[in-house]
């Protein structure tokens, strides 16, 4: 059910039918009908703002865990992965509310992304996860960009090699049991405009790709450095 009503969300959040107090009343009346034909299962508008603010803590939980190094998320199994189990009972010290994620699953989450990362970044007084992510560091322009490369595997390695250097260090947070520090992040409509320069690149493979950056800074610093013939090739190879 989650499946339906999450994928007439995601329809109605990308064609702006959401008002800065809640989604517009059609919204609730276009779940009701998908999850009744695709699910047989009968909700009402109750049912549907449970779900919702289940979805949005979920998101503030998670996002949380993935803006502190050690944490990441497994998009084959759909739930959070971490380095090892001491960062993982350093962060449960300080952090009890995200004790039910260590081995929780999460289905459809690259759609609540896109549902609630903008809400958790510009919203009045947010502080959730989504601020917690680096802020880039300036790209240098490429007035000309070199050739393909015919390998993809040294784009790859590259790429890796470059994530590798932007790690941050775990060390001086495991010295406290205090919650981590947060740092900022790109702002999505930043994000956004990025993929939308990207040429002939489709709707469906922008979601997908958007979905993944959001939670992942070093992936948009990683699209920011490549050249810009090199960017659509790139982001196709997101699964």
């Amino acid at each position: 059910m989650d499946t339906a009503l999450l994928a007439v969300l995601v329809e109605n959040h990308n064609n702006g039918d959401r008002a800065q107090n809640g989604w517009k009343p059609h919204v609730y009346n276009a779940c009701i009908k998908h999850v009744k034909d695709t699910c047989d299962v009968d909700i009402t508008k109750e049912n549907i703002t449970g779900r919702i603010k289940t979805f949005d803590k979920q998101y503030e939980i998670i996002t949380k865990m993935l803006a502190q190094s050690g944490f990441g998320w497994d998009w084959v199994k759909n739930m959070v992965s971490v380095d090892s189990e001491e960062v993982w009972f350093r962060y449960m010290e300080a952090n009890k509310e995200a004790r039910a994620y260590r081995n929780k699953v999460v289905h459809n989450w690259e759609s609540i992304n896109i549902i609630y990362s903008k809400d958790h970044a510009t919203g009045a007084g947010a502080r959730t996860g989504a601020e917690c992510v680096q802020e880039p560091q300036d790209t240098p322009v490429v007035e000309e960009a070199p050739e393909v490369p015919q390998k993809r595997q040294r784009t790859g390695d590259a790429i890796l090699c470059m994530m590798g250097k932007m790690k941050m260090s775990f060390d001086d947070a495991l010295k406290t049991t205090e919650p981590l520090p947060m740092p900022k992040v790109t702002p999505p409509t930043e994000i956004l405009a990025a993929l939308k320069k990207v040429p002939d690149l489709e709707d469906s493979d922008m979601l997908r790709a958007y979905g993944k950056l959001i939670v992942n800074e070093r992936l948009f610093e990683a699209l920011m450095a490549l050249p810009e013939e090199l960017r659509k090739p790139w982001l196709l190879t997101f699964d």
